[in-house]
């Protein structure tokens, strides 16, 4: 019986991990979805990613509405905040139409897109965030 009971207990420990895990993914899409964010690939831990998200969504946010995206300014302010935080050697690329091949370090990127607005809309700028070998 005792051997029963142990392996109920790691049983129900895993399902309660699986819904846990579900959960926070479930939390993570909200997120998301009210910052306008699209993650496109990444290797990199989710408080970083949620650290270049909420960068991004501020600085965006501090731009006029009415003017262009200012995409030389949201990289230096991404690569800014992420030396000072994070250490030195941050790369940031920022646009609405390019091309990059990039190495970077293990958990060290991020490639997601972002609307300049909070509401949905169909043009987007483009992050690239990223910590290169040397």
């Amino acid at each position: 019986m005792e051997g029963a009971e142990k392996e109920l207990e790691r049983r129900s420990k895993f399902l309660n991990s699986l819904i846990e895990k579900k959960k926070k993914a479930v939390e993570q899409k909200q997120q998301h979805d009210r910052m306008n964010v699209r993650v496109r690939a990444s290797d990199m831990p989710l408080s970083l990613q949620n650290h270049a998200f909420m960068t991004a969504r501020n600085i965006l946010d501090s731009m006029p509405t009415s003017s262009k995206l200012d995409s030389k300014r949201l990289a230096l302010s991404l690569k800014k905040e992420f030396d000072s935080t994070y250490g030195p050697a941050w790369h940031c690329i920022v646009g609405t139409s390019f091309g990059s091949y990039v190495t970077h370090s293990l958990g060290g990127f991020l490639y997601f897109s972002i609307d300049k607005e909070r509401r949905r809309e169909e043009s987007g700028a483009r992050s690239q965030i990223g910590k290169e070998i040397y």
